[in-house]
């Protein structure tokens, strides 16, 4: 058994986003659209060993199940399916918050092998958050039918995160990504992501915002992302921060991000 949150004493927002456990040694998140398989890759990887109820305050459905690889304990938590991470509804706030809060050892992105284009954005948007991320190209099998091709490296080495073709219905992929899994959790392999880079104009905004960020947050949420986000005038990420982290984090970053806004 490595180190766990227990031991570590890691952050109060993993207790209020209920990830915190002395029982398993990493928490993985599963994010991906609608209909890409999610669901399936989450029942492939913990069988029986799942439950379900609703997030705090929300009613929202949650999902969690645990599963054993090479002696470790994880715990994963399925996401709702969502295109976006804009908060625009409760799902897309919840699967948001989750990433961005309770800071996940590894978040695997499900994206359907068939229509990839449309699925990468959610994985951009992720990689915003974190650099925490495996790509599951899933249903390649489907893929494979129509005749669509998918150079799996090449994808990976243009994201700068791990990229594993998987079929969940089949099992096709999955000792594979659990060993991508371990490696993201467990630091053995240091994803770079590929970030967007937006307009001149927007690009010298975040240089000047992100330094007044991170000294206002510290290193636990990526500045750059709080930044393009306080930009965009995110006044409900504000609120998500005075709600998930301490008061003096949440205190700080108010006057900050009316700089922002100015």
């Amino acid at each position: 058994m490595g180190l766990t949150y227990q031991s570590t004493g890691k952050l109060t927002s993993r207790v209020t986003l209920h990830t915190k456990s002395a029982t398993y040694d990493y928490v993985i998140a599963l994010a991906g659209n609608p209909n890409t398989g999610k669901s399936t890759l989450f029942n492939a990887l913990t069988g029986l060993r799942q439950h379900t109820g609703n997030w705090p305050g929300k009613t929202v459905q949650r999902a969690e199940g645990t599963f054993q690889h090479n002696s470790r304990q994880y715990k994963i938590i399925d996401l709702p399916g969502t295109y976006s991470l804009l908060a625009n509804s409760a799902d897309e706030e919840v699967a948001r918050d989750f990433i961005c809060f309770a800071r996940p050892d590894a978040t695997i992105v499900v994206v359907d092998a068939t229509c990839l284009e449309r699925n990468l954005n959610l994985a951009l948007q992720v990689m915003e958050i974190t650099s925490k991320v495996v790509v599951c190209v899933n249903l390649i099998d489907e893929a494979r039918r129509k005749k669509i091709r998918i150079d799996i490296n090449k994808l990976s080495n243009r994201m700068g995160v791990p990229v594993v073709a998987t079929a969940a219905r089949s099992g096709e992929g999955l000792p594979r990504l659990l060993e991508a899994i371990e490696d993201v959790a467990g630091g053995c392999i240091l994803p770079k992501p590929k970030l967007v880079r937006y307009g001149q104009m927007v690009e010298e905004a975040v240089a000047w915002l992100e330094p007044r960020v991170r000294d206002a947050v510290g290193e636990d949420i990526n500045a750059r992302w709080l930044a393009l986000r306080l930009l965009d005038g995110d006044i409900n990420l504000v609120k998500a921060m005075e709600k998930y982290l301490n008061d003096r984090e949440a205190v700080t970053v108010i006057p900050v991000a009316r700089e922002g806004w100015a």
